[in-house]
């Protein structure tokens, strides 16, 4: 589905995979623990700081994830299939409750490590980032890509920029119930993944 030459369908689908993996309400929790004892005006800070360097790591991978495989001689199939595995992982980790919890480090920039990366651009978006760009075709779909990841990178601006605000509305029970909801979808866009992988190995033999 495309209107006025954008694809409104792949935008779609690269907006709703990168937020389900990058869990923008889920880190809120983690980004007061981070900023905890800073001013609001350093949080802020913090906050735009975190998704911008987010934004530099999956654009970075999305303009030169594919010379990476290509080097490295790794094929879509294959890279569908180990990013359908890392994403179960990722999902059971969010249904299970069992995410790790990276300390944060005083007096350093927590805005870079581990808030920009790897809590916020992780391998799983990583991964969902090249796949998407590998599989584009012309300059409609690269708009389409690129809109989905300032997008979603905007969203992740205003859950951490609001965060206190966030999580007084939808309280802890909110949080964790969002995230177990992103860990089922984010289980069946990996099993999706997965399938796609073995259909495309199978026609292949």
């Amino acid at each position: 589905m495309s209107h006025l030459g954008f694809h409104v369908k792949l935008f779609t689908e690269v907006f709703v995979t990168l937020v389900v993996i990058m869990d923008p309400v889920g880190t809120i929790p983690m980004f007061l623990a981070l900023t905890g004892g800073r001013s609001a005006r350093a949080r802020r800070r913090l906050a735009w700081q975190a998704v911008v360097v987010a934004m530099l790591v999956i654009a970075a991978f999305a303009l030169f994830g594919q010379q990476i495989l290509q080097y490295l001689g790794i094929t879509l199939p294959a890279l569908q299939g180990a990013g359908g595995l890392l994403l179960v992982l990722v999902a059971l980790e969010l249904l299970t409750g069992q995410q790790e919890r990276p300390e944060g480090v005083p007096e350093v920039n927590v805005a870079l490590v581990p808030l920009g990366t790897p809590l916020l651009a992780g391998p799983g978006a990583i991964v969902a980032t090249i796949v998407f760009v590998r599989g584009a075709h012309g300059t409609r779909d690269g708009l389409a890509i690129a809109a989905g990841i300032v997008a979603v990178h905007l969203v992740l601006y205003l859950a951490l920029r609001f965060a206190n605000v966030i999580l007084r509305v939808i309280r802890e029970g909110g949080v964790l119930l969002i995230t177990r909801i992103s860990g089922l979808l984010l289980s069946a866009i990996a099993v999706q993944l997965i399938a796609t992988a073995a259909i495309a190995f199978s026609r292949q033999a």
